[in-house]
């Protein structure tokens, strides 16, 4: 499959002019430099357990609603 998308984002690269494969190549690069080391993704228990939390918060009414944010943010 990743042999797919290679060939796929060289067919894409390749149509493009200097200009654009300088940006492109410039934003990959930013991905790359942006990319957080040894990030790992939750396993699903772990998920499950924040979710979990989560709902818990809004039961007990720990939350904001939406309309309240976007009053406080116009304020500002």
């Amino acid at each position: 499959m990743a042999n797919v998308l290679e060939q796929e984002l060289f067919s894409y690269f390749t149509r493009l002019n200097e200009e654009e494969k300088k940006s492109f190549v410039q934003l990959l690069k930013a991905f790359l430099n942006n990319r957080k080391e040894n990030t790992q993704v939750p396993s699903l228990e772990e998920y499950t357990i924040e979710l979990e939390k989560a709902d818990a918060e809004i039961e007990n009414g720990e939350y904001i609603l939406h309309e309240d944010v976007v009053k406080y943010f116009s304020k500002k």
